[in-house]
């Protein structure tokens, strides 16, 4: 074969012992340079281009660790097998925190060079194969799936699945599948409308329906009150499963981590949604039981999310937790968030935690009125690492260890997600109308019923008559609304962002993780 596989140089000074090795990776196709020394290793690394080292530790002279450090200070990027005689921990600690790629102990075959050459420099393209060629079997697979009746676990496996090859293919930007998966996330969504357009309803009345918004709390956090766990419910506004799985490596340290889901309410809007996750009940039943929130939301309120603490109580002393103690804090800025984790030995010992974080959804808003958020977060992929970014560097992250520590089990879930639309139509209303862009209500509202779920009955939808003749418009797959007036401008302006307040799987199908420490 001709050296076309990778560049190596070998450095060991009992290289001439190493010809069959060296011989045996030449006939797989990988081009060799050897040298005896770390001196002369150094010198070529600053003169040629290599794809990885091979590092022998013990040399007379410079020893492989030091040659190891000045190679990373000529190109730190340098992929480095360390290979030796010592099995010491030590030396291995040492190798690991100058950041060897792998270590391989002496002695050492052709084959297992080959493997561990193949592994670094090959792995990208192997995953990236292997990617291509699952997804396209899975592909079919999921087609069939949609012909079929599915019921509210179909679909979360049918979700999760879509995910499962977007985060993939978020690791191999240069498969060419992306167009169609997006296709197919689009299919799976038109499919998605239909089965909710047929069951919701149903579900508002029985016993027997998937977990809504409303039994998050006797569903997954009762059961741990229950055992006398401390326990922390923390709703990530806007969070969906993708942009937890983007995190999820950072807390696999901390925790045991468990997956379920819930459908959020309609409108998949946090005035409806989040309410209901903090009261235990319907829009309907809330605003009856909380006559202040009627009163926000038929008076257009800064905010329509004020009385989740007073809520949270409520629910706790319906379910016989009236003594145990409750902290709420809902935190909207990083000031914010960094004063309150200082602050956690204040909090540490009480039996149950509310945390309400706004971030992921503020920056779904901000990004529509931004270009420099546009160009930080051009598509799904870039939120996703936005996000992780984030969470990475966040007062959030350290609360979560902190909570580890102490023993508490956290509830992650979200009010609802969001999805990113494309389709603008247009929709009759009057200016008293709400100014959502994926959901709307008003007096007599009017659009082509094809691009939208049309409620003229919000007693049907246990949902709030806010007005005379209250309609309710909620967009169904990636439809957002607009005006006739200043059709062209908002239509510009909103393509391409994420929103909420519709039906589609992004927004409707929200995790909900349960933490355990590990502690």
């Amino acid at each position: 074969m001709t050296g076309n596989r990778g560049k190596i140089l070998w450095v060991d000074d009992e290289i001439d012992h190493l010809k069959p090795h060296i011989l045996f990776l030449e006939d797989k196709g990988y081009q060799l340079t050897t040298t005896t020394n770390g001196h002369d290793a150094i010198t070529l690394v600053g003169q040629e281009s290599f794809d990885l080292v091979l590092l022998d530790q013990f040399m007379p002279g410079m020893d492989g660790m030091r040659t190891l450090r000045e190679i990373k200070e000529i190109k730190s990027a340098l992929p480095i097998i360390f290979i030796t005689k010592s099995e010491e921990e030590d030396l291995m600690d040492e190798a690991i925190s100058e950041k060897v790629i792998q270590f391989l102990i002496k002695p050492v075959n052709p084959t297992q060079i080959f493997m561990a050459c193949k592994q670094v420099l090959e792995q990208s393209k192997i995953r990236e194969e292997h990617a291509t060629s699952g997804y396209l079997q899975e592909f079919q697979k999921i087609q069939f799936q949609l012909q079929e009746e599915q019921n509210a676990d179909d679909w979360w496996n049918i979700y999760t699945r879509l995910v499962k090859w977007q985060l993939e293919f978020d690791e191999h930007p240069d498969i060419s599948l992306n167009d169609i998966l997006e296709e197919q996330i689009h299919s799976a969504n038109k499919e998605f409308v239909k089965f909710v357009e047929s069951n919701y309803k149903n579900w508002l009345f029985s016993e027997d329906r998937p977990a809504l918004s409303n039994d998050v709390f006797v569903r997954f956090i009762k059961p741990e009150i229950d055992q006398d766990t401390k326990t922390c419910l923390l709703v990530i506004d806007a969070l969906r499963y993708d942009q937890f799985m983007a995190i999820q490596d950072f807390l696999n340290p901390y925790y045991d981590i468990k997956f379920d889901y819930h459908f959020s309410l309609l409108p998949t809007a946090t005035p409806f949604s989040r309410n209901a996750i903090f009261s235990g009940l319907f829009p309907d039943e809330f605003v009856k039981k909380f006559p202040d929130q009627l009163n926000d939301m038929l008076h257009h309120a800064k905010t329509v999310n004020q009385h989740e603490e007073k809520m949270m109580r409520s629910v706790l002393n319906k379910h016989g937790f009236k003594n145990k103690t409750l902290r709420y804090e809902k935190i909207n800025t990083a000031d914010h968030g960094k004063k309150f984790q200082s602050h956690f030995s204040e909090f540490k010992n009480m039996d149950v935690l509310g945390i309400v974080v706004n971030f992921v959804d503020m920056l779904a808003h901000y990004r529509a009125e931004s270009d420099v958020l546009k160009e930080m977060v051009p598509d799904e992929a870039g939120y996703r690492t936005a996000i992780r970014t984030w969470f990475e560097h966040s007062w959030l992250f350290t609360l979560l260890r902190e909570l580890s520590k102490d023993g508490f089990t956290v509830i992650i879930t979200s009010d609802h997600g969001s999805t990113k639309v494309n389709r603008g139509v247009l929709v009759g209303a009057d200016k008293e109308s709400s100014t959502g862009v994926r959901y709307k209500i008003g007096r007599n509202l009017n659009t082509n019923e094809k691009h939208a779920l049309i409620i003229r009955r919000p007693s049907d939808y246990r949902l709030i008559e806010l007005m005379h003749q209250t309609t309710y418009l909620i967009a169904k797959e990636d439809v957002f609304f607009l005006y006739p007036n200043q059709q062209h401008r908002y239509e510009n302006r909103l393509k391409g962002s994420f929103q909420h307040g519709g039906i589609s799987l992004e927004e409707m199908m929200v995790p909900v993780v349960t933490l355990r420490s590990k502690s």
